[in-house]
């Protein structure tokens, strides 16, 4: 689904209230498919990495660092993604970084796949609504600079279900600073919910001191990276913003970089959009790379953990 976010997501307003009628019928045909639907119980750790705000909230960045940590732990994990034939760019970067991979069309033949190569855990990036998986543990990322936007359910907001349903997962990471108030909405909906906090620290940051920037994103909320960007004391000079996933064409990369020459900046990426860039071989585009950092990283790991002291 190739669409730039309405703004009108963002706050409480008269379009968003025009299709409140439509997210009721989305939330009862929700309901009716976790109700009717079956569950199913692997032999493996299935540790889900989910969201219920739609897109752009470091849900693969975060499996690959927990794939990374279990496998420093003596785990083997893999990270199992759902194949859709437009996200390449996600497929390429998790395998660039990790080489556990598994591709399917459903995920339930992805996690049987990962017990016949024996693997001891799935980490699922995505799939927190997809009901007929019973996970072991379910966490739901956000971005303090959406959350929930106006809390309302898709079309009237951006939430694919209702806040209510974090009563399904066991931790809430939130990439950004601390937010008490909407912390203390999370607990008000599940006491039981651990929260922690991840930031993404670039690598490469110093190659683009002092230069002036022409920044492009095709990620599910490119407004996140040009602000990762401004935040490390970068300059933009110009910004271009295009939808996830968002398949570029070498003539259209081709006018960026003739527009930067022109100007004298530096035309600057994301490192999902790179992967579907690379292939046109410009040496003039670069990109951010992006480790994630956790704040209480041992008691995350230690929660992580702790589904593995309970039987299969």
């Amino acid at each position: 689904m190739k669409f730039h976010k309405p703004n009108f997501w963002q706050t409480n307003n008269l379009i968003s209230i025009s299709l409140l009628p439509i997210s009721i019928v989305v939330k009862f045909l929700t309901f009716c498919k976790k109700k009717l639907t079956r569950k199913f119980k692997f032999k493996i750790k299935v540790i889900c990495v989910g969201n219920i705000y739609i897109g752009g909230t470091g849900k693969t960045p975060l499996s690959i660092f927990l794939a990374h940590e279990l496998s420093l732990l003596g785990k083997k994990p893999v990270i199992v993604k759902k194949f859709y034939k437009e996200h390449r760019d996600e497929h390429d970067l998790i395998s660039e970084k990790f080489s556990n991979l598994i591709l399917n069309k459903n995920r339930f033949n992805a996690i049987e796949d990962s017990i016949q190569n024996k693997f001891d855990t799935v980490i699922m990036d995505d799939g927190f609504q997809d009901y007929k998986i019973e996970k072991d543990l379910s966490i739901l990322c956000f971005n303090q600079n959406q959350l929930i936007g106006n809390g309302k359910v898709f079309p009237a907001g951006p939430l694919r279900e209702d806040l209510s349903s974090i009563k399904n997962a066991q931790i809430i990471i939130i990439n950004g600073e601390k937010n008490l108030s909407f912390e203390e909405k999370l607990i008000k909906l599940n006491n039981k919910i651990s929260i922690f906090y991840t930031l993404y620290k670039p690598r490469n940051i110093d190659e683009f001191k002092n230069k002036k920037l022409f920044a492009v994103a095709g990620i599910g909320n490119p407004d996140n990276f040009f602000k990762l960007i401004v935040d490390n004391k970068l300059v933009i000079e110009k910004k271009l913003a295009f939808p996830d996933h968002y398949p570029f064409r070498k003539s259209e990369i081709l006018n960026i970089i003739n527009e930067a020459k022109e100007k004298n900046l530096q035309v600057l990426v994301t490192e999902k959009d790179y992967y579907r860039i690379q292939k046109f071989g410009f040496k003039e585009v670069k990109f951010l790379k992006v480790d994630v950092e956790i704040k209480n990283k041992d008691k995350f790991l230690k929660k992580i953990i702790s589904i593995y002291e309970k039987n299969i």
